[in-house]
């Protein structure tokens, strides 16, 4: 489990995936949230502009983040 932390109250879901460079392009989040591929706090989130708050865990491809408030 990789930790992240956010300067923010939250960020969204595809900019968190592209904050942590765990897609190139924001595009690229965008779909792999459309195909079902990512998972907020164990569950599938298909909407990209959910909003991930300190504490939440984002599963992606073989990665862990946990989200902490800088």
């Amino acid at each position: 489990m990789e930790k992240i932390a956010i300067n923010t109250d939250f960020i969204k879901l595809d900019a968190l995936l592209k904050f942590a460079a765990l897609t190139g392009t924001g595009g690229e989040a965008k779909m792999a949230i459309a195909d079902g591929m990512v998972k907020v706090n164990g569950q599938v989130c298909t909407m990209r502009g959910k909003k991930i708050r300190p504490g939440d865990t984002v599963e992606f491809d073989r990665f862990t983040l946990l989200v902490e408030q800088a």
